[in-house]
């Protein structure tokens, strides 16, 4: 456990942002997961999933969870594969 209040302090501010990080984590993985599954079962509002599934990603890759390039090879990938499916 930290010995100064600062490093007291910091350890709070860790929890916190860790809490934050890991809910916009989780948030954008289901986003992702209900485009996969809606590409799967060939259902009619892909588009749409995929507009908010991407909206989530922007969402995390703004607040530094995860990487800009790493959101934007995601949105590419779950672009590519709907666009795969209308073809």
């Amino acid at each position: 456990m930290a010995n100064h209040k600062s490093a007291k302090k910091r350890a709070i501010q860790n929890e916190k942002k860790r809490a934050r990080n890991m809910a916009v984590k989780t948030q954008m993985k289901n986003a992702v997961k209900a485009v996969r599954s809606a590409e799967a079962d060939k259902a009619e509002n892909m588009t749409d999933t995929l507009i908010k599934a991407t909206s989530v990603i922007d969402v995390a890759a703004k607040k530094g969870v995860i990487h800009k390039n790493t959101a934007a090879r995601k949105i590419s990938r779950l672009t590519k594969l709907v666009n795969g499916v209308k073809a």
